[in-house]
């Protein structure tokens, strides 16, 4: 399976926020590059998009879900705090060729060994339960 991990785009500052994190919105520059997933993504077949609860993160992937005709699935297992062991889990009951899943920082770090910046995209492939980097796509700009 194609495994398309998205970064959550810009959200402007965790530190300037008011109330609940988990409602923080894109700011302007993090729906530029929601909208721009449309395109950035086209050549990959998704069959599935799966994201964190956090607003952040569904708002990451509402214009490629539109544009496919697909429901945003909500994963407790891509919230921030997740663990590696908890989204290859995730993906052992995925059913999918191509599938989408926005996440946060801590958990990509986690699943890839490194920090990708907001709003990027990278490439994997899930075979007999590893994930294995494929390509990375970077961000819509």
């Amino acid at each position: 399976m194609i495994v398309l991990l998205v970064r959550h785009a810009r959200a402007g500052e965790r530190s300037e926020w008011v109330g609940d994190d988990r409602h923080r919105p894109l700011d302007r520059k993090g729906r530029r590059h929601a909208d721009g997933l449309v395109d950035h993504l086209a050549e990959y077949p998704v069959d599935r998009v799966l994201s964190s609860h956090a607003v952040r993160c569904t708002q990451t992937v509402v214009p490629l879900a539109a544009a496919r005709g697909l429901e945003i699935e909500e994963a407790a297992e891509l919230f921030e705090g997740s663990t590696d062991t908890d989204v290859l889990g995730l993906l052992e009951s995925v059913d999918a060729e191509c599938v989408v899943l926005c996440t946060h920082g801590d958990v990509i770090e986690e699943l890839v060994g490194e920090m990708l910046k907001k709003g990027t995209t990278e490439v994997l492939e899930h075979e007999d339960g590893r994930l294995r980097r494929v390509r990375h796509l970077g961000r819509p700009d």
